[in-house]
């Protein structure tokens, strides 16, 4: 097997990993890539492979998706569920096609910035998790229109790699009035036309220099995400609801702090 396949292999575990759980996927994968010597056309591996990911969590949820659906056309709680979403999900369009070739030329090429806002997203994850709030909401649909919105204008701060889409819209649901449980389970919807949209418009931005090798390496990725993170969506709902984020936050600054004091040392 060729180095840069399985370089390809191990970046895909870590994205399925690490999309769901607030530790910024994106980041982790630019440091290890980074440190690895790995370099995709475009920076397009490090999005693409997420499809990987959001095939996993549309599989974990298909059944609740589909009934969600299906009784939208009669039950106006369920069409409110899926205008939340997709509310929660505008700020990202918008902001995402603006900025897009800024995040990937610049931001994206950043570790040092990465390492930074992995330990601060961990400081503040941290102080969320502590704070002894009373949660208003137990149920993802039940989250209203206005607290949607603010999520979404919230994940628009996961442009920047290192901050987390999953950490941003945990933390922003939970300052808003949700549990624990109810944060997680919205940003994985969120996460679905979220994902859906980056990969389109990443796949349509760099479709002129994805050779087949580079296919061929997002295709391994792309698996190998599809994998880990089906172990992670499983899991991660009944952890959360017992132990929080507090786990997270500290691998977050943890990984920063390595990963700042290599890139000072000069790696």
């Amino acid at each position: 097997m060729e180095p840069n396949t399985i370089v390809a292999a191990i970046l895909g575990v870590l994205e399925g990993l690490t999309e769901y759980i607030p530790v910024s996927s994106t980041g982790h994968i630019l440091l290890a890539g980074h440190f690895l010597g790995f370099d995709s056309p475009g920076r397009s591996f490090e999005v693409l492979i997420q499809l990987g990911a959001l095939l996993a969590v549309l599989g974990v949820y298909a059944s609740r998706i589909v009934q969600i659906l299906a009784a939208a056309p009669r039950d106006a709680a369920a069409r409110r569920f899926v205008a939340a979403v997709l509310l929660a999900f505008a700020p990202a369009v918008v902001v995402g096609v603006l900025a897009h070739d800024i995040i990937k030329t610049v931001l994206f090429e950043t570790p040092m910035l990465i390492a930074v806002m992995l330990i601060l997203g961990g400081v503040v994850l941290l102080w969320v998790d502590r704070l002894a709030r009373q949660p208003v909401y137990t149920r993802a649909e039940d989250f209203p229109l206005s607290m949607a919105f603010k999520i979404g204008l919230i994940q628009c701060l996961a442009m920047i790699p290192g901050v987390s889409r999953s950490g941003a819209t945990i933390v922003g649901g939970l300052l808003l009035g949700a549990d624990k449980r109810s944060a997680a389970e919205f940003s994985f919807f969120l996460a679905m036309p979220t994902m859906l949209g980056a990969f389109a418009y990443d796949l349509f931005k760099n479709r002129a220099i994805l050779d087949a090798s580079a296919i061929g390496t997002i295709a391994v990725g792309f698996v190998a995400a599809f994998v880990s993170a089906l172990i992670v969506v499983r899991w991660l709902l009944g952890y959360v609801s017992k132990h929080g984020y507090g786990l997270f936050g500290w691998w977050r600054i943890v990984v920063g702090v390595v990963a700042l004091v290599a890139l000072l040392a000069g790696r």
